[in-house]
């Protein structure tokens, strides 16, 4: 699982993390990518929708959360492209939005308004999401109350509804 408290915290880290998926092509500049922009925000907002019904019949929990996931990621390839990026590498996605979207290596004329700028607790969620969508995907034994569902899923509309406030800035 990627430490994202490792990049908040180290700079030449994340420059090296960012670098190697630069030269790996995970992260790529295409001249098309902010095309992609409110399709990846739409996909993000159709999975959200795909587990609202998903909840309201209870059952299937596991898949829940993979929607949730994928919504959240969506909604952070979305930032990719505003940048003019692609990623390929859901770590590299991450990496991209430390870099570009939070406050922890600007100068103070450059700081981004909490509100529109990932935080360290936002990309702790992000990575916390990914981990669960890996259980609830690959393990035979992970079972999800509907309790935790319903936490997740606040938390990935207070994301995706975030990186829209950060789209429309």
């Amino acid at each position: 699982m990627l430490n994202v408290e490792e990049y908040f915290k180290n700079k030449e880290k994340l420059e090296g993390a960012y670098d190697f998926h630069t030269y790996k092509k995970n992260l790529e500049k295409e001249r098309h990518a902010k095309s992609l922009v409110y399709a990846h925000l739409d996909k993000a907002k159709h999975n959200l929708a795909f587990v609202n019904q998903n909840i309201k019949s209870g059952n299937f929990q596991d898949w829940s959360i993979v929607g949730l996931y994928y919504a959240v990621y969506h909604a952070a390839l979305a930032l990719v492209a505003k940048k003019g990026f692609i990623s390929r590498s859901h770590n590299a996605t991450m990496i991209f939005l430390i870099k570009n979207y939070t406050n922890e290596f600007r100068n103070e004329e450059l700081q981004l308004i909490d509100d529109l700028a990932i935080t360290k607790k936002d990309a702790t969620f992000y990575t916390d999401l990914k981990s669960e969508r890996q259980k609830a995907s690959y393990s035979t034994d992970a079972m999800f109350n509907e309790s935790k569902v319903l936490e997740l899923h606040k938390k990935s509309i207070d994301f995706v509804n975030k990186v829209e406030d950060i789209i429309e800035d």
